[in-house]
């Protein structure tokens, strides 16, 4: 098939390199500018080193980008990770319309940090959607979905880049072949279901040890690797990373006072929250580099005694 891919980064180039490896022919690869000093986007290296045109428009709203799209006569578009608005007078331009994938079971986790939210939350699945883009956000009829369970020590990083990544980049091949042959579906969305979320940035990732040792190690896996789950200690700031926690299950059990680190092994060190404690196996302190936490004992910064968050 002919088609044209909108998007960027790992994912935008994951896409390309899949459609050409099984033959199929992009015409051109929108996306977005780069800013000044920033390094070239990767989907715009890998379609240039492949011989495809590339579009870079400061938005897909102007007129330049619309004849762009419609030059190229494509079937289908596919837009792989797109923060860029696209509006209905640029996705309905190709034969076939437009196809967007998203990290969520829409409705639920609109929004753009939909993998953080329900890991933060201590949700047992999750899952992608291909979509049709409309004018709301993430809220177009479906056309495929799948679903990918959230093991109790999955992060960020094992959910997106070990399944939602690679499970994307497939859905992405199906629901194309099924919108060009005209064998899909499209399902309404239910708005009764439906959630938004926000950028999960800094403000969210803030740990308080005073909440329950569950919800501090969802918390820090939502965040891993970014933005990162962040405490201060000695006013500067921790952030956590790999984790592990230890609920007590009889009241009154847990070692040392909220926010304490309670225990300092060679490896590791053990931090209290309510309900158990949270082991710190990797952190990163102020501008240091993210480093195991036996680093950072070995270097006297994290002793026993000392207190996060405060």
């Amino acid at each position: 098939m002919k088609i044209a891919i909108v998007g960027q980064q790992d994912f935008g180039k994951a896409v390309l390199e899949a459609f050409l490896a099984r033959g199929d022919q992009v015409a051109g690869v929108f996306c977005a500018p780069e800013k000044p000093g920033a390094r070239p986007d990767v989907l715009k290296v890998a379609a240039q080193e492949k011989g495809v045109q590339v579009f870079q428009f400061p938005s897909l709203k102007n007129d330049e980008a619309k004849a762009a799209l419609k030059g190229l006569e494509v079937e289908i578009g596919i837009m792989a990770f797109v923060l860029q608005f696209a509006p209905q007078d640029f996705v309905t331009i190709p034969k076939h319309g437009t196809i967007q994938y998203h990290p969520s079971l829409l409705p639920k986790y609109r929004g753009p940090s939909s993998i953080n939210w329900p890991i933060s939350r201590g949700e047992t699945k999750t899952g992608l959607t291909i979509f049709r883009p409309t004018d709301g956000l993430d809220e177009g009829p479906v056309i495929l979905q799948k679903e990918t369970a959230i093991s109790p020590d999955d992060t960020l990083g094992t959910v997106y880049f070990d399944r939602l990544f690679p499970m994307g980049v497939q859905a992405m091949l199906e629901a194309a072949d099924l919108v060009v042959a005209g064998k899909h579906r499209e399902l309404v969305q239910d708005e009764s279901q439906a959630t938004y979320e926000g950028w999960f940035r800094d403000g969210e990732a803030r740990i308080n040890w005073a909440n329950h040792v569950d919800v501090v190690h969802n918390l820090i896996r939502g965040c891993n690797p970014a933005p990162g789950a962040w405490t201060t200690l000695n006013g500067s700031k921790l952030q956590v990373f790999d984790c592990r926690k230890h609920p007590v299950r009889t009241f009154g059990a847990v070692k040392g006072k909220i926010g304490e680190v309670v225990e300092c092994a060679a490896a590791s060190f053990q931090v209290t929250a309510q309900g158990g404690r949270i082991e710190v196996l990797r952190a990163k302190l102020g501008d240091g580099k993210k480093v195991a936490a036996a680093d950072l004992l070995a270097s006297g910064a994290i002793k026993a005694g000392q207190f996060l968050g405060t």
